[in-house]
């Protein structure tokens, strides 16, 4: 296909990955509900405010890898960011299994399985970057170019000039690629900030 892939085809790549990723994984999220409940105090789940397509906020769940009352920012401006982080807070962030719920935010629409990494309301720099090259107009992605490309060691100019080349390369081998790609960054921990 030209420019990229019909919307319909993502959204039920998106859908029907999604819905088979749950049934696989239901066992281990209600195994990692029940560790993050156990090991601090808190909520299992936290639901970020998140930057989606055309700007609009969105609320996205990822398992709680830091102590309640850690300052919404992202985790590069904590100061001592690993101070924060629960007793299993470390391991959910490494092997990225805090990312997990974030399926359901594929399944309602909010996010798709590739696109760029939703922007936290707060990112003003970064929504504003993403906005004036056009990347805005994606819906943000469990995973996308800038994460395959170094992922929270990018500056935010860097992250924002690969986002926009995956807007203009945008295509459904691509995304499996990217995909593969992801996979393979998870296994080898590459470019997780801690």
């Amino acid at each position: 296909m030209t420019r990229y892939m019909s919307f319909s085809l993502k959204r039920f790549f998106d859908l029907f990955t999604a819905s088979c990723a749950f049934a696989v994984l239901a066992l281990p999220l209600a195994v990692v509900f029940l560790l993050v409940r156990l090991t601090s105090p808190g909520p299992a789940l936290y639901w970020s405010d998140r930057v989606g397509r055309h700007n609009r906020i969105f609320k996205m769940p990822k398992f709680r890898s830091m102590r309640e009352g850690t300052p919404t920012l992202a985790t590069h401006l904590l100061s001592n960011a690993a101070s924060h982080l629960t007793p299993i807070g470390p391991f959910l962030r490494k092997s990225s299994i805090d990312e997990l719920p974030q399926l359901w935010s594929i399944l309602v629409g909010d996010m798709s399985f590739v696109g760029p990494r939703p922007a936290l309301y707060n990112q003003t720099d970064l929504i504003e970057l993403r906005t004036q090259k056009g990347v805005h107009v994606l819906v943000p992605g469990l995973t996308g170019w800038a994460q395959i490309n170094g992922r929270d060691e990018l500056p935010i100019p860097e992250k924002v000039a690969i986002d926009a080349e995956y807007l203009m390369r945008q295509s459904f081998w691509f995304d499996i690629k990217i995909i593969w790609l992801t996979g393979l960054k998870v296994l080898l921990r590459h470019g997780v900030a801690h």
